[in-house]
């Protein structure tokens, strides 16, 4: 089954009919996205990462951040 230049110009528009110019653009990505995880699936990796994000604090400095939200709302309070 082959697709000519035709048939897929013609699925093109009725995609672009049904979901709009606007929605197009997310469902490439999403699209993509699916692919991307589905063939790291498949490839055999299961590893888990579990190296902790850049953006999680500390857990020493979680506190602190926890006390100077309650001396600010403290001090609105006061």
């Amino acid at each position: 089954m082959n697709l000519g230049f035709g048939e897929l110009l013609l699925i093109f528009i009725v995609i672009l009919l049904i979901f709009g110019a606007s929605k197009l653009p997310q469902l490439g990505d999403a699209l993509g996205k699916g692919i991307k995880n589905f063939k790291r699936s498949v490839s055999g990796n299961d590893e888990i990462d579990v190296t902790p994000k850049k953006e999680a604090l500390p857990p020493e400095k979680a506190p602190a951040v926890a006390s100077e939200k309650r001396s600010a709302a403290e001090k609105k309070q006061g």
